[in-house]
């Protein structure tokens, strides 16, 4: 089932359970340490260097261990015989053996790194970093197998269970082919049919209905819960426990949010508020998952305008980050209140009442954050499908929020019309948007880069609108170039150009005059 619902989509991935699994132990030993190394291409390519070097040195090894065995007399001739060791290696070595040395390790090392792009190209993820995930951090045993009681067979049963089933699902989520996951999460839920990770996956992959999903995600949910509660039990055990907790209650939350939206869409828009107004009051300090701005869609499709103020009074505040949801809205409801009314002949003659000014100041301000929102509110650019991520004030996040708030703008009566009118203002405040901002920072310059990666091919990316130059800038910058020039010439070649001007009078002379003047100084 492909997202469909909200704008804190990116922040998924802070949530998912494929991103909420790795780095949550606060401290690392050194086995946590041994196979962070063994996950990175450093490590296999010492391990390929010292066997060449071993294997190189094999003939002023066996020099040295001939003359110590020869020159070994008693155990007053030990310390000569080490360092005659050492001084015989040391001679031995010729420019040619580091030379030899230096061009095989960088061949090797020149063929691992085409493999591992090759493999990463074709695949989507590294050859060494699967094969240390998938067989040598089994072999080495993970940070969860230590949450259980050591005495305790059946614990240590449910713990391998357990560590065997996150193997799988990280491979899973790694997976970049859609068939390669589902029969990943297949094959956790044979080892253990609590995985909630693993039903997750299959409702984002495999339900091709919204039902479907929703079915899924239930089962996700009840196993989601039986393990929250577990890890809730052992969580001041150790810290290893406390990065559990951590990691299964951002699957709950997930799995929660996400059984909301399947509600929102199957038109229990009730239902879905009540679970996201449990969820911010159950897990508050996750607003990083921007369940506040789903509540907010929902809120507005039962047209609870008064509910919609309420949460933007607690989340559009100074301190918290801000995004095109929060921002347009504020906007929305502000002009609600004089959009029926409003005419831009009648304001020009009179002017703007208070409810006016302060309306246009919120669109002014929701324009700053994001630019690209209306043109899509107002029709002037083709809508798409979100894409499954977004970029904060980036075309993506205008993409999302106008896919699902244009028919909240429609339902107002001229708030479209208001926006219209003074939307394009926002930019004769602003005179540098990259340099300097108004109210936020300057718009960023990377977010044209990152939007062209999130969108497809054939969508054509809005930027943020630059202002143009007035013509007589560009008239005054010419002229004064012109006669920057022509002094410079005339100090450097004062004869050439006082002959050029003299033929530039002469030609002028020669021309032809007007017939009437010509008859008048022939009366005269």
């Amino acid at each position: 089932m492909a997202d469909s619902d909200g704008l804190g989509e990116a922040a998924i991935a802070a949530a998912s359970p494929s991103a909420s699994a790795p780095g949550l132990s606060p401290s690392l030993g050194w086995r946590e340490r041994l196979r962070a190394g063994l996950a990175g291409t450093g490590a296999s390519l010492w391990f390929v260097a010292g066997l060449g070097l071993l294997y190189a040195l094999r003939v002023p090894l066996r020099l040295c261990e001939n003359l110590a065995a020869e020159s070994l007399c008693g155990l007053k001739t030990q310390r000569h015989l080490r360092h005659l060791r050492v001084t015989v290696f040391l001679n031995s070595l010729t420019p040619k053996f580091y030379v030899a040395l230096t061009g095989t390790s960088s061949l090797i090392s020149g063929l691992i790194f085409i493999f591992e792009w090759w493999y990463f190209h074709k695949h989507g993820t590294s050859f060494i970093e699967q094969v240390s995930v998938s067989h040598l951090r089994p072999l080495m045993g993970g940070t969860e197998s230590s949450i259980s009681e050591p005495g305790s067979p059946s614990n240590n049963r449910e713990s391998e269970t357990s560590r065997q089933n996150l193997s799988v699902m990280q491979k899973a989520w790694r997976e970049r082919n859609p068939p390669a996951r589902i029969k990943a999460a297949y094959q956790a839920l044979e080892l253990n049919n609590d995985c909630a990770t693993a039903y997750v996956l299959l409702a984002e992959e495999e339900a091709t209905t919204i039902v479907d999903a929703e079915r899924l995600f239930k089962q996700a949910l009840k196993a989601g819960e039986t393990i929250y509660r577990r890890s809730q039990q052992c969580q001041h055990q150790s810290p290893q426990h406390e990065a559990q907790l951590r990691r299964d209650t951002n699957v709950l939350v997930y799995i929660k949010r996400r059984l909301a939206m399947c509600a929102r869409k199957l038109g229990r828009i009730r239902e879905a508020v009540k679970i996201m107004r449990d969820l911010m009051k159950e897990f508050p300090p996750l607003t990083m998952l921007n369940i506040h701005e789903n509540l907010l869609e929902s809120l507005l499709e039962l047209q609870a305008y008064a509910d919609v103020q309420a949460v933007l009074a607690k989340y559009d505040d100074i301190s918290l980050p801000k995004s095109a949801a929060i921002c347009y809205t504020a906007a929305l409801l502000k002009t609600r209140t004089v959009s029926d009314k409003f005419s831009p002949e009648t304001a020009s003659r009179r002017g703007l009442s208070t409810a006016e000014i302060n309306a246009v100041e919120a669109i002014h301000r929701a324009v700053e954050f994001n630019p690209h929102v209306p043109k899509y509110l107002l029709e002037m650019k083709s809508l798409i499908l979100p894409p499954e991520h977004i970029l904060k004030r980036g075309d993506s996040e205008a993409i999302a929020y106008a896919f699902f708030h244009l028919q909240h703008w429609k339902r107002i009566e001229g708030a479209l019309h208001l926006l219209q009118c003074t939307w394009e203002g926002t930019f004769r405040m602003i005179p540098y948007p990259l340099e300097k901002g108004h109210l936020f920072y300057p718009y960023p310059s990377c977010t044209e880069t990152a939007d062209r990666e999130l969108l497809p091919s054939f969508h054509h990316v809005s930027v943020y609108p630059k202002k143009e130059i007035p013509f007589f800038i560009h008239f005054t910058a010419g002229l004064c170039s012109s006669t920057a020039m022509i002094a410079f010439l005339t100090h450097q070649f004062p004869e050439i150009m006082g002959v050029f001007a003299k033929a530039v009078l002469g030609f002028s002379c020669l021309q032809p005059r007007h017939p009437q003047f010509l008859s008048r100084t022939h009366k005269i």
